[in-house]
């Protein structure tokens, strides 16, 4: 793996822990899990944290560490994605001699943070990496990173006769579009913490709006 831009450790509260992790925590194959995504979702569980509290050190390494092992989204494999990398932040953390509680701390909300694995978080950092994940799934910024993976995948935009999904299933293997009513739009209901819903609401409308126009345009 091709080593991450060589300054961008400096934009993590412990630098020195950035650099050392950053080299094992994402695959160039895709660009909407890359080094830039970890770092907004670090920026993401920063800001939480600063309100709701928890471990940064956890935080960070879970943030920078949580997408660590790639798996296609057409994969039936998807949902081990966060296990597998949970337990490939394990091997890390132990190679550089964490404490065995801290290394599960990070593992469980590598775990828990994704949606298609459906794990309940149980600890605080937990809980705010799932929203600093989620928070990147909204907004403009998840509009974005929807479309990009839709194409890594050859995907059409929409579906020409029914952009909707009025009268047919919805089918976000087929259309980028569809994913939109089969995840993103409900992404804000599900927040764990009072500031993750708060920061939501913002990108969960900017999403809507974005949707709706769309639709608007096709006539």
């Amino acid at each position: 793996m091709a080593d991450p831009a060589p300054t961008l450790h400096r934009q993590f509260a412990d630098p020195d822990l950035a650099r050392q992790l950053l080299p094992h925590a994402f695959d160039r194959r895709d660009g909407a899990h890359d080094e830039a995504h970890l770092l907004r979702v670090w920026r993401n569980a920063e800001r939480i944290a600063a309100v709701e509290g928890g471990d940064l050190r956890l935080l960070q390494a879970a943030a920078i560490l949580h997408d660590c092992v790639w798996v296609d989204k057409a994969s039936p494999e998807r949902k081990l994605a966060s296990r597998l990398a949970a337990d490939r932040a394990v091997e890390l953390l132990e190679g550089f001699g964490w404490q065995q509680e801290d290394i599960a701390a990070v593992a469980h909300a590598i775990h828990a943070h994704s949606f298609s694995a459906g794990i309940t978080p149980e600890t605080l950092e937990a809980r705010i990496l799932q929203d600093a994940d989620r928070l990147d799934a909204i907004g403009l910024i998840g509009v974005a990173r929807c479309f990009y993976v839709a194409g890594l995948g050859q995907r059409a935009l929409y579906d020409p006769q029914d952009p909707a999904a009025e009268g047919r299933p919805l089918d976000d293997a087929a259309f980028a579009l569809d994913h939109f009513q089969t995840k993103l739009l409900g992404l804000a209901e599900g927040f764990q913490t009072a500031t993750g819903r708060a920061l939501a609401k913002d990108r969960d409308a900017s999403l809507r709006r974005f949707h709706d126009a769309f639709l608007a345009e096709l006539g």
